[in-house]
């Protein structure tokens, strides 16, 4: 369904504004889609664009926000990560510290203060994390497969294969970042009881 979406947006803007336009959009501007949103409906088209762009993100923030503290929330738990982001608050029923956490993080990905780098480098760990679901569904016993194991080797090998399409400074920061990771849950480990 994915695929046919972007297929057919991509149809369409080149329909409009032609292959050429679309190609020196993608170089020169910001939100080649508003350039062809532009091209077709005016400025006005060109706002609900920005509008849609805008709130599609908040879409994403609030789903890095409320998603990965979850997953801090579980890697406490299990002691892969600090004890207190496993913490529920008793009032509300959310883990507050592990959504603070998220959210400083994601705060200082923005106060870099340059957009490329940061998608390139969320890009590239939400890649890594899907290949590793993939790994897990690797490991499932057959009787708790849904899907032949084959599926599973062509998403590791697709979500690698594009991961290292960023540039190499964002990969090799995103590794080292890892391997800071893996450090402190072996230090972690041994230090809990």
């Amino acid at each position: 369904m994915t695929v046919t979406l972007y297929g057919a947006v991509a149809l369409v803007g080149t329909a409009i504004a032609g292959s050429g336009d679309l190609a020196r959009a993608t170089v020169g501007e910001a939100a080649p889609l508003g350039v062809v949103a532009a091209e077709f409906a005016g400025s006005a088209g060109e706002r609900v664009v920005a509008v849609g762009a805008i709130t599609a993100l908040l879409g994403v923030i609030l789903n890095l926000l409320l998603g990965l503290s979850r997953v801090l929330l579980a890697m406490g738990r299990r002691g892969d990560a600090p004890a207190g982001l496993a913490r529920v608050e008793p009032a509300a029923g959310t883990p507050r510290h592990a959504v603070l956490t998220v959210g400083g993080l994601v705060l200082a990905l923005t106060l870099i203060g340059d957009v490329e780098t940061t998608w390139s480098f969320s890009a590239f760990t939400v890649l890594v994390y899907y290949a590793l679901t993939n790994l897990a569904a690797l490991r499932l016993p057959p009787e708790l497969r849904l899907y032949p194991r084959w599926i599973a080797w062509a998403g590791l090998a697709g979500c690698l294969f594009v991961a290292f399409w960023v540039e190499p400074r964002i990969w090799l920061a995103g590794l080292g970042l890892l391997a800071v990771g893996l450090a402190g849950r072996a230090l972690l480990r041994r230090l809990r009881p």
